[in-house]
């Protein structure tokens, strides 16, 4: 059977990992709120009314699209794209063409920094492997000025970093509402575990400290996950209603 992703591939071990999963979102809901097409999120008011809810609607189409047959993973991405168009449809105005590459490009970056901070790092064509795939799936949503290949990709990371990004009352509102959803103590190691991950112009543009609390605990995060008591950490950090779909998030190949 033909895969998207193929079994045995680092892109399929990235997602396959809750923990490196939540990671990756950590870091994009830090970016995602900077974004200067932030407000797009706001017209269907899905965001901001439930972002833990929007996170996990996000995966799913994100794991269709990782572990499903080629077809299935077509389908997942023509669906994403159409869900876009009605949304543009009802505003009367198009997403610009940059705000769907500085989504992919966030896709590509947490990836590689979730699975760097939890793991081990990646090989130069590890990382190739992981844009490819996403290079792939921008493809299919019809993005235009993809660069070809990781390395033709970090200077126009960069770029879009210092263009796209501004902190704004959208800003200040999406993480309002991060609070309010997680609560004050999880609203505080999300902020830490953002700053592990997130690049130096989203720590600038947020007033991030180079410090996280998070930083000694990461390595007893590690030897939990060896000894199979990860699940205990988790119970504490994540909100109850959530627990179950976050153990949904691994997968066993």
């Amino acid at each position: 059977m033909q895969y998207f992703v193929q079994p045995g591939s680092i892109v399929r071990k990235i997602w396959g990992k809750s923990d490196t999963i939540l990671f990756i979102f950590a870091g994009a809901a830090a970016e995602f709120a900077l974004n200067k097409a932030v407000d797009w999120l706001y017209f269907t008011g899905r965001l901001p009314a439930d972002p833990l809810g929007r996170l996990f609607s996000t995966v799913s189409y994100a794991r269709k699209i990782v572990f499903s047959p080629e077809e299935g993973t077509h389908k997942a991405i023509d669906t994403m794209r159409q869900i876009h168009g009605a949304v543009e449809k009802n505003r009367g105005a198009s997403i610009p063409d940059w705000a769907y590459r500085d989504v992919l490009f966030m896709l590509i970056h947490y990836s590689i920094a979730a699975y760097e901070l939890l793991e081990k790092k990646l090989t130069d064509a590890e990382k190739e492997e992981v844009y490819d795939v996403f290079y792939r799936l921008g493809t299919r949503m019809g993005l235009q000025e993809l660069p070809l290949t990781y390395h033709e990709w970090l200077p126009v990371r960069e770029a879009h970093l210092m263009a796209d990004l501004q902190k704004s009352d959208y800003t200040a509102d999406l993480f309002k509402q991060y609070k309010k959803h997680l609560g004050a103590m999880r609203f505080k190691v999300l902020i830490e575990g953002q700053k592990l991950v997130v690049p130096a112009r989203v720590k600038e543009l947020l007033q991030f400290s180079d410090v996280s609390l998070l930083t000694p605990v990461v390595p007893v995060y590690k030897v939990s996950r060896l000894m199979k008591m990860d699940w205990m950490l988790k119970n504490i950090l994540l909100p109850a209603d959530y627990k179950e779909q976050i153990n949904e998030l691994d997968v066993k190949e």
